[in-house]
């Protein structure tokens, strides 16, 4: 018995080492951890179980029969954060640069399918070379499994990928089904194809950081939500994150009591909108102000900036957050921010988290770039997330609500379930002076009398009274007390239900 404790107790060393002290210095030595020391960081102390410690390779070719490290380069198993249980896999860059094998990939598919079958979430951290060119296509296969149970257990519990290192080629899909993505700056990247590859094909001259860093990930392309200054950094703010998720789509979101009272008042909110309704204002400031204790995280903040999305807590209870933000673009719709608002609220639809919507929208964005890039589908995205959505929706019209912009943006008519408005919305087709320029277009050299039909447009239409009257805004409230009225709302609606007809899904415009 001795003996074979002493054997289990060397193996174990040897896959605690990893690829040896050389390959960990090498690791250090970039500013980045070791999968180990992630996990150690990442869930609480003493929580983690590990599973298959002593699984190797099976690849006989290219000399790799006479190197087999325990573990093959990845760490996995379960744990807690908070208290709360989830399942972990770390790529391990010291082992063969973390690169992809069968065995690699059979032990992220069994804490996947354990995760799926007692309904916890699944974070993946990614450090990996890709796959394992000297398994040829078995690893290959290796990804299409792990891919399968990421679709499988999409909307069914929560995936995120922290990328902590390389991640090329096929092993991007994989973080890309998944729900989240956060990055750390100088020392992840995500692309297809590499610098090099790209060179040959197009000619074009770029570096891996310009290419697929988390700077181009998080503004350029969006494929990221955050990113961060280091691991540890990273790490941290995950673990911030997960407070905000439900374990699992049967579960509803975690409450956390707060000291913050669901009635409170602000009376600085009755002058955050300007009286020039073409002046912008700062939107998160309306956020961070009805939230509890001004904890409100922010998703893609640097991408598509004129909508801001994010999760807080009224109330004690997670809710998701979207909001039109005058400051960029006016807060036009366009392409990106429809992407991605609408993705949101498809995550928060799936894990039963309600969803608080702050309208200042005049509309869709114009042009020949927005219209040829395909405008009309991706707009019909946000419509599609919001009309299919089942879970509590509180809107509040804070200015603008024109045209289509209207409906898309969680109105009555797709099921909201309590639509405010502040006093001073403007609920209409379009601006009064457009309006005035379209009806009364034979009046064009009168400025006199158009400028007297603006003023009674605005009277008639830009108020929101005309849509309280068809019962479309279900009060007109002051906007110092709209963290109240929502927290109400919310309370009242803690129990909804609402099924939509049965199918085996939609069709989505992609």
């Amino acid at each position: 018995m001795h003996d074979i404790i002493e054997q289990l107790e060397k193996k174990r060393a040897a896959a605690r080492l990893g690829g040896g002290e050389k390959r960990i210095a090498a690791q250090h030595a970039k500013g980045k951890l070791t999968a180990r020391e992630r996990l150690e960081l990442l869930l609480d102390e003493g929580s983690f179980e590990e599973w298959d410690m002593f699984v190797e390779h099976r690849c006989v070719d290219f000399g790799m029969a006479d190197n087999r490290p325990p573990g093959d380069g990845v760490v996995t198993g379960y744990g807690m954060i908070n208290g709360r249980l989830v399942f972990v896999f770390s790529q391990d860059f010291t082992v063969f640069g973390g690169a992809l094998s069968e065995a690699h990939a059979e032990k992220i598919c069994k804490v996947m399918d354990q995760a799926m079958k007692v309904g916890a979430p699944v974070i993946g951290l990614n450090d990996s070379g890709g796959a394992r060119i000297q398994e040829g296509v078995a690893s290959l296969g290796g990804y299409a499994e792990v891919f399968q149970r990421n679709v499988l257990a999409s909307g069914v519990v929560p995936q995120i990928s922290l990328i902590m290192g390389p991640c090329a080629g096929g092993a991007v899909y994989s973080p890309a089904m998944t729900d989240f993505i956060f990055m750390v700056k100088d020392s992840s990247y995500m692309f297809v194809t590499g610098p090099e590859v790209v060179k040959t094909v197009t000619h074009e001259e770029v570096t891996a950081e310009e290419l697929g860093g988390a700077i181009t990930h998080t503004s350029k392309s969006g494929v990221a939500d955050l990113a961060f200054e280091n691991d540890v950094e990273a790490i941290a703010m995950l673990r911030r994150f997960f407070n905000y998720l439900p374990l699992n789509n049967r579960e509803k979101p975690p409450v956390r009591p707060s000291e913050d009272a669901a009635d409170r008042t602000d009376l600085s909110l009755d002058t955050l909108v300007p009286d020039n309704p073409n002046q912008p204002y700062d939107i998160k400031e309306l956020i961070f102000k009805v939230v509890d204790d001004g904890d409100f995280f922010e998703l893609q903040p640097e991408h598509a900036k004129n909508i801001v999305i994010g999760f807080g807590r009224m109330d004690g209870r997670s809710v998701g957050i979207v909001a039109n933000n005058p400051m960029v673009l006016a807060g036009c719709l366009d392409i990106k921010s429809s992407i991605k608002a609408a993705r949101f609220v498809r995550f928060c639809d799936a894990f039963n988290i309600p969803v608080v919507t702050f309208v200042d929208v005049p509309g869709f964005m114009p042009g020949t770039s927005q219209e040829y890039g395909g405008i009309i589908k991706h707009g019909a995205k946000l419509l599609y997330a919001y009309a299919e959505c089942t879970v509590p929706k509180v809107t509040v019209i804070t200015r603008k609500a024109y045209g289509g912009a209207y409906d898309v943006m969680s109105s009555k008519h797709l099921r909201g379930d309590v639509n405010f408005s502040w006093p001073n919305a403007e609920i209409a087709v379009m601006g009064a002076k457009g309006a005035v320029e379209i009806i009364f277009r034979e009046d064009k050299g009168d400025p006199a009398k158009l400028a007297a039909k603006e003023a009674e447009y605005k009277t008639r239409f830009a108020n929101p009274f005309v849509a309280g009257a068809r019962g479309y805004i279900d009060d007109v409230i002051q906007p110092h007390e709209t963290r109240k009225r929502i927290c109400r709302s919310l309370a009242m609606l803690k129990d909804k239900k609402l099924e939509n007809p049965w199918r085996k899904h939609g069709n989505i415009p992609l």
